[in-house]
């Protein structure tokens, strides 16, 4: 079976100058893929892509995007189309997730999450279909997350709602883009080892890790992959789906459901 050869494939990652989205562009270019990663500032951007295609010999360049700003957006879609002469992909993964308890959260706590998570990822989406239409082929890959669409996460709750919204958007615009061959899924992440995940702590950490049946938190790489996938040639037939990759985090009921020789060493 071939294999989708991405040397004539265009990317956009949003977000892609760390954690996450960094492993994304990162995988990208080294599979030969053109790539414009987005951050919050030109500077980030700029050095993130340069270290990038430095380590991977990638074509990748960099540019700041206010995932808040509608023009900002359209902008980001243009410079992709120029530079690469299409979009083929976007990895909508941009995300800001503050801790917040209910009790202490403000209308403008709520308005900045659902701006960036659920607002910047369907205005990406918009500003990108009209290449993919061009082009006759596309596909948009969101991050989504375990929190909100299958779990709970005390002082996430704006967190999780802007996630499952995402879902929401992502099986309308499946319907509305499969007549053009542009596809729509998501990857829902579990704990992966992140910049954001480990100013949490290693308590915090560790207690994650235990609670994961395959006895480590995830890695950037391992949701890198699954967007990969989904992105390729190879998923032709899959939109409007989630893929979970937790390393089995949300199985168990609890951790009593782990028997003494199931339970996870974490490692």
């Amino acid at each position: 079976m071939t294999m989708t050869q991405w040397q004539d494939r265009s990317v956009v990652v949003t977000g892609g100058t760390r954690g996450i989205g960094r492993g994304i562009a990162e995988l990208f270019a080294r599979r030969g893929a053109a790539v414009l990663l987005t951050g919050r500032t030109e500077s980030a951007a700029a050095a993130v892509a340069r270290e990038i295609a430095g380590s991977t010999g990638g074509r990748v360049s960099g540019m700041a995007v206010d995932l808040r700003d509608p023009q900002a957006i359209e902008d980001m879609a243009a410079v992709a189309e120029d530079r690469h002469g299409g979009l083929d992909v976007l990895c909508a993964n941009a995300g800001v997730f503050p801790e917040k308890p209910l009790a202490e959260m403000t209308a403008a706590d709520v308005d900045e999450v659902l701006a960036v998570n659920l607002r910047g990822t369907i205005l990406a989406a918009r500003a990108c279909v009209p290449a993919m239409r061009r082009a006759g082929r596309g596909r948009i890959v969101l991050t989504s997350s375990i929190t909100g669409p299958t779990t709970g996460y005390a002082g996430w709750s704006h967190y999780g709602a802007s996630k499952a919204g995402q879902l929401g958007f992502l099986r309308g615009a499946a319907l509305e883009l499969a007549p053009y061959a542009v596809t729509v899924n998501a990857v829902l992440p579990g704990n992966v080892r992140t910049e954001g995940l480990a100013a949490l702590g290693e308590t915090y950490l560790r207690r994650m890790a235990a609670s994961i049946p395959l006895g480590r938190l995830g890695e950037t790489a391992d949701i890198a992959h699954a967007v990969l996938f989904l992105a390729s040639d190879e998923a032709a037939f899959i939109t409007g789906q989630t893929l979970t990759v937790d390393g089995g985090q949300t199985l168990p009921e609890s951790l009593d459901a782990f028997t003494p020789a199931t339970a996870p060493a974490a490692r």
